[in-house]
C-alpha cells in the first residue's frame, strides 16, 4: 500500500512485516522504501532464480542513500524461522550464517532491512569454493568516460570470443559494466581467479591505451578502464542483476545486449521506473546464465 507507514503482507504462505514504507530513500526524486519494495515485488519472477541458493551479503541503508550504510553478513538473530541460511566457514575459523533469498517472502524481508542492492556469492551454498561464474568488473579510472567503458567491454567480449567463450553484459548501475561467463561446475575459486588475472593482464598488454589490470590505484593510467579480475576472489560480491543502486535516479544493474553497448547505452537508461516494463517487453536477457547447457569449461 502507498498510504501506510507499516503493513503486513501474506505471500507464499508467510507473513512479512514491512516498515517505514514512506521513508524517502532517494531525496532528489522522492523515491521511497515502499517504492523499492514494490519494484522488487514486480520483478521477482525474473529476479528470484538468479538469487536462489546463494549466500547473501547484506548492504544496509536504513536511512536511504544519503545516510550511513553498513555491511552485514550474519543473518540477524531475530529473523523469521522460515529464513533459510547458508553456513560458511571463514579462514579465521568462524562460521557465518548468511541469509538465503529462496522465495518472495525472503526477498521482501531482506529488502525491508534496508538493502537497496543485493550482493550474492558467485557460488552456490552446496559448494562455496566452486563458482558458477567468471566475471570482470569494468571500472573507469578517473578521466575515463562511459564510452571508454563500453569500448573496454567490447574488447573483453572479442578477446573471450577468440577463446570460443560466450559472455554476457550488464550495466553496473553505478559507473561501469559487468561481464559474466557462466562456468561448468568444477574449477575451484583460486583457479577461476588465476584465469581471470591472466586474461586481464593479457588484455592490458594488448590494449593498454584503453584497459588496465593494475590493482594499485596510484599506478593506474588516467583515462583507462580497470578490468577488475580480483572480484573473482573468494568471498567477493558484486551488485547482482536487476539490483537497484544507491545513486540518485535509482539506476538499475540491467542486462544489455552487445548491440545496445555498441549503440551507446548509458547507465541512466535503466532505472527503477522503467526496468519492469523492459522485462515485460524483452524478458530476462540473462536467463541463459541459469541454464546448465552452454556453460564454459575452463582449460
Amino acid at each position: 500500500p502507498s498510504d501506510r507507514k507499516n503493513c503486513e503482507v501474506r505471500v507464499g504462505g508467510k507473513v512479512v512485516r514491512l516498515t517505514n514504507l514512506q521513508k524517502v530513500y532517494w531525496p532528489e526524486s522522492g523515491i521511497t522504501k515502499g517504492d523499492l519494495l514494490r519494484y522488487y515485488l514486480e520483478i521477482s519472477p525474473w529476479r528470484l532464480p538468479h538469487l536462489k541458493d546463494r549466500a547473501m551479503v547484506m548492504k544496509r541503508f536504513p536511512n536511504g542513500i544519503r545516510g550511513k550504510h553498513f555491511f552485514m553478513k550474519r543473518a540477524p538473530a531475530g529473523r523469521p524461522s522460515w529464513i533459510q541460511t547458508c553456513s560458511i566457514k571463514h579462514g579465521s575459523g568462524s562460521v557465518i550464517d548468511f541469509p538465503l533469498i529462496q522465495n518472495l517472502p525472503s526477498l521482501l524481508w531482506v529488502v525491508n532491512l534496508g538493502c537497496i542492492d543485493l550482493n550474492p556469492w558467485y557460488s552456490r551454498c552446496s559448494d562455496v569454493d566452486r563458482p558458477d561464474f567468471l566475471h570482470f568488473d569494468l571500472d573507469p579510472v578517473p578521466g575515463a568516460s562511459f564510452s571508454t567503458v563500453r569500448e573496454a567491454a567490447l574488447i573483453v567480449r572479442d578477446a573471450l570470443a577468440r577463446r570460443d567463450i560466450t559472455c554476457y553484459a550488464k550495466t553496473s548501475g553505478s559507473k561501469g559494466i559487468h561481464v559474466y561467463v557462466p562456468l561448468r561446475f568444477g574449477p575451484a575459486q583460486k583457479e577461476v581467479w588465476t584465469y581471470a588475472k591472466e586474461f586481464a593482464k593479457r588484455l592490458e598488454s594488448e590494449h593498454g591505451e584503453v584497459v588496465t589490470a593494475e590493482y594499485r590505484k596510484a599506478k593506474r593510467p588516467r583515462g583507462t578502464v580497470l578490468v577488475d579480475y580480483n572480484q573473482n576472489a573468494w568471498g567477493q560480491t558484486l551488485a547482482s542483476v536487476y539490483s537497484v543502486r544507491p545513486r540518485e535516479g535509482a539506476t538499475v544493474s540491467a542486462p544489455v545486449t552487445w548491440e545496445e553497448i555498441s549503440d551507446g547505452c548509458e547507465i541512466g537508461d535503466f532505472t527503477i521506473g522503467n526496468v519492469p516494463g523492459r522485462l515485460r517487453e524483452v524478458g530476462d536477457l540473462w536467463r541463459k546464465l541459469l541454464w546448465k547447457r552452454g556453460r564454459v569449461l575452463l582449460e
